[in-house]
Formats: structure tokens, sequence, C-alpha cells
């Protein structure tokens, strides 16, 4: 896998943890920063309906805060 070019979010920074995607042919490679020799694999076509899940907000109730009380 060293010969793949990974990407990050533009808005990640130097002191997050990111996670880092890259493709090559069907596939696409998932893993994030802190320990880049993780890595999950799937297909263009289930990564492609799970970004236009999280574009559709599908996923949001992940990211929302807890409710203080």
């Amino acid at each position: 896998m060293d010969h793949l070019v990974w990407q990050k979010s533009s808005t990640s920074s130097d002191k997050d943890v990111w996670i880092e995607i890259a493709s090559e042919g069907d596939s696409v490679y998932i893993r994030q920063s802190d320990d880049p020799s993780l890595i999950v694999t799937t297909t263009r076509v289930k990564f492609r309906a799970w970004v236009l899940g999280a574009k559709a907000g599908e996923f949001d109730h992940f990211v929302q805060a807890a409710p203080q009380g």
C-alpha cells in the first residue's frame, strides 16, 4: 500500500487526528492518521453510497453533542 496517494480533508490540521482516503481501481482505502497501518477497504460503489448518506445527514447523530443535564 506504499504506492497509494493518501488524501485528507482540507479542514484537517496538523494537530488533529484525521481520516485519509486513497483509491486504486475499484477499491477505496480508509485509514486514520494516528494508526496508518490499520486500513479499511471498500468498493467505490459502497463508498459513494456512504458519502451520499453522509451528505443527506443520515449519520449526523454520530457527531452531535450529547445533551447536557
